[in-house]
């Protein structure tokens, strides 16, 4: 039985999560239909364009992404600090960017600067400053959209999008790591592209764009950057180098193209070592060789604090993590040994 949503999500426990959304019986609803011949490859363009304006109005950062033929992957960060700092009026004028909202929102908002918000307003602004934060309300504000266009195209009603997205909760560097990487991964594996840097409807390509330009990708959803070479630097930046990452992306895409039959190079990239991830664990869990489909992803320490935090004596995925992190391998084979 899947577990509420109240106990995936908790901002007390990490910021970070990994969301995944499918289409309706997986069909191609977002590619082309090798069976009918249909092309629905343009609604590709259509997500990442309501991507990138939900980034821009939530306090919701994006680290990673990656849009296929029938379902997408986001790697997100909740910025509860951003969503905290927002005045009264900023709140308001973020909401109208996305809902029509009544008329004395627009009002306050006319009024300028200088307006005062009624002490009742306040009580419920704090609800839209909540829901500004909020991933529930994040991929509904995504999804919907999508499945009216969709279903006004096709000139049909129903279901556009699998039932609820899934959410996995990413307790540390070393989870957010290797969740980046397989989101960045995803058309590689899925045969659409033969190279890390070709996968045309993902945040891979925006990383080796920038490197290559050294400016952001404009048509392109916001997504995080990387800190620098302090892995403890910068609250609004992702742990590690820009360029250990996509060393990380180059070594791990390699891996590809035989499954079960590559030979893991000796040498793996620093960013990977220095957040305890193991390389054989590492290869099998971006290629699809081991899937992690439980609610939680990280080392034993981090796996016991969430549990803490969730107000559960465990969660799952201790066994599972044993081949992904050095840290909870060594831990788990000194328990059995």
């Amino acid at each position: 039985m899947g577990q509420p949503r109240r106990n995936q999500i908790s901002l007390e426990a990490t910021p970070y999560y990994h969301l995944v959304s499918r289409c309706v019986r997986r069909q191609f609803l977002c590619g082309k239909d090798s069976l009918t011949g249909q092309d629905y490859s343009h609604r590709r363009e259509w997500i990442k364009a309501r991507l990138a304006h939900l980034v821009d109005v939530f306090a919701i950062d994006l680290c990673a992404y990656a849009v296929l033929s029938n379902h997408y992957h986001l790697v997100v960060r909740v910025n509860e600090s951003e969503a905290r700092a927002l005045q009264p009026r900023e709140v308001i004028e973020r909401w109208l960017r996305v809902f029509r909202g009544p008329a004395w929102m627009h009002e306050f908002v006319n009024a300028g600067e200088s307006a005062t918000p009624h002490p009742a307003m306040r009580l419920v602004i704090e609800g839209y400053r909540s829901r500004l934060m909020s991933i529930p309300w994040f991929m509904r504000c995504l999804n919907e959209p999508i499945a009216r266009r969709a279903n006004h195209e096709d000139g049909v009603t129903g279901h556009f999008w699998q039932g609820r997205y899934r959410s996995q909760a990413l307790a540390d560097e070393g989870a957010l790591l290797a969740a980046m990487t397989y989101v960045d991964l995803n058309p590689l594996r899925a045969g659409m592209v033969d190279r890390p840097e070709a996968g045309r409807d993902c945040s891979a390509i925006q990383r080796f764009k920038n490197v290559a330009t050294g400016t952001d990708v404009v048509s392109e959803p916001m997504i995080m950057p990387f800190a620098g070479t302090d892995i403890e630097a910068g609250a609004g930046a992702l742990p590690g180098e820009k360029f250990e990452y996509l060393e990380l992306l180059d070594w791990s895409g390699r891996h590809m193209a035989k499954p079960g039959a590559a030979v893991i190079a000796a040498e793996m990239p620093p960013i990977a070592e220095r957040l305890g991830l193991a390389a054989r664990g590492l290869v099998e869990f971006v290629t699809g060789q081991r899937h992690y489909r439980q609610a939680v992803l990280g080392d034993a320490g981090s796996l016991s604090g969430l549990a803490r935090q969730f107000g559960r004596r465990y969660v799952r995925g201790y066994r599972s993590a044993a081949g992904l992190f050095l840290k909870t391998r060594d831990d788990f084979n000194a328990s059995v040994g």
